[in-house]
């Protein structure tokens, strides 16, 4: 008899635990609280730009082993694009200089021994200072493991980490952005090539996924709230989702892929995150140049990394609290300028058709003190898994960690068997 599996949450950890049950044969129903799936990971048509847009402008690297092999699982790898090379251009708009990092192909991160594709006016010994991150534990800050001053650090290990962390690097966990320069810079250029959903995320990394599930009997719900678990003993015994409710059979599992805030409240007593850090996005209406790169790292600004996309430039800006309350026109004009020294157009241009997102709970707050509130997957009761970007993956929220916990808590659906 098929055993059932019920996902609370469609976002990117829901999904990818879904699709991995459903190709175990497992009859897979997920439930989300929302009218739409992807999360914090979506695109929509927006009426100000008219363009189908992303909430946010996810990157994705060549060596995030888990989203790759979620993507290949529901047959979108190919929608992931970006440059052949690990090659980063970088502009500091309040000088003017323009450099390019060249990570190279090799699994060895060789390229710091040559001056022509490190960062420019840096030295081997630079980088060596950065070796503390390696294995610095999670419980230590970054700004008390490494020099948080100097030209590597403001041209690269900031730009990389606060992009990473969502939140200012010195105050970040070191055991986090250990991680993340392990999986990177230090894994070569074969596991740094940048790559975007360029029809956008819900194309590549969000329909397909729903599709794929349906295709395999799974029931998709949306508007489809969890209110409350009935437990029996040390199980999940019933779903209640208000009008309705669901009984679990002995060897049904129940995957809760849901915010920290819904989750502890299904939970109680469960530890989560309990702050978080906004993100800005900005989105203009404008048809990149066409020597412009597909990903631009910006420096001496407002602006962070500047996306070309077709009839688009879109930006980025992590660590965004201080942005969530300015007016948005003041806003919107203010990268805007950013956006024309970046790419080199002219400083008069008048602003084109433009969108502001502003995702006041993009990520948990990537400190110490945070990170160590994460739970892990295993809950009390032996039916019910946890997944999300903000249980302890090991990363900080991105897609990657996002994919892993889905992972993680499918395997574990697995392992019962």
């Amino acid at each position: 008899m098929q055993k059932n599996a019920h996902i609370i949450g469609a976002g990117i950890s829901g999904l990818s635990a879904a699709v991995r049950l459903a190709n175990a044969n497992y009859r897979v129903h997920v439930h989300e609280a929302t009218q739409q799936a992807g999360g914090r990971c979506r695109s929509y048509f927006d009426a100000a730009t008219n363009l189908t847009i992303d909430n946010g402008n996810h990157l994705l690297l060549s060596g995030n082993s888990h989203a790759l092999a979620y993507a290949r699982s529901i047959g979108t790898e190919a929608g992931l694009v970006g440059p052949k090379l690990a090659q980063f251009p970088f502009a500091d708009i309040s000088t003017g200089q323009r450099w390019l990092l060249d990570l190279g192909e090799g699994k060895l991160p060789l390229w710091v021994f040559d001056e022509a594709r490190r960062v420019p006016d840096t030295g081997l010994r630079d980088y060596l200072a950065l070796m503390p991150l390696i294995w610095a534990g999670t419980g230590k800050l970054v700004g008390d493991t490494i020099p948080c001053k100097g030209t590597l650090y403001d041209r690269l290990v900031q730009p990389l980490l606060l992009a990473a962390l969502n939140v200012d690097p010195p105050e970040g966990s070191a055991g986090l952005a250990g991680a993340i320069v392990r999986e990177t810079l230090l894994a070569g250029g074969q596991a740094c090539r940048p790559l975007i959903a360029r029809d956008g995320l819900s194309a590549v990394l969000v329909e397909p996924a729903i599709k794929l599930l349906q295709d395999k009997g799974a029931s998709v719900q949306f508007g489809h709230e969890l209110r409350e678990f009935e437990l029996a003993g040390n199980a999940v015994g019933e779903l209640k989702f208000g009008s309705d409710t669901v009984a679990l059979g002995p060897d049904d599992v129940v995957v809760l892929a849901v915010p920290p805030r819904p989750a502890a409240s299904l939970l109680p007593g469960l530890k989560t995150p309990t702050k978080f850090r906004a993100i800005v996005n900005a989105h203009f209406r404008y048809d990149p140049p066409k020597d412009a790169a597909a990903i631009l790292g910006v420096v001496g600004g407002l602006v962070e990394w500047l996306f070309a996309f077709p009839q688009r430039l879109s930006v980025t800006i992590s660590n965004g609290d201080r942005l969530v309350d300015m007016p948005r026109e003041e806003l919107a004009l203010a990268i805007w300028r950013d956006v024309c020294k970046a790419a080199g157009l002219p400083g008069d241009l008048p602003l084109p058709p433009w969108q502001i997102v502003r995702e006041r709970r993009a990520t948990f707050e990537a400190t110490p003190e945070q990170n160590a509130l994460r739970p892990g997957a295993v809950t009390s009761f032996k039916n019910l898994f946890l997944a999300g970007d903000w249980t302890d993956t090991g990363l900080p929220a991105t897609i990657e960690g996002s994919v892993r916990s889905g992972d993680r808590a499918a395997d574990l659906v697995l392992a019962r068997r």
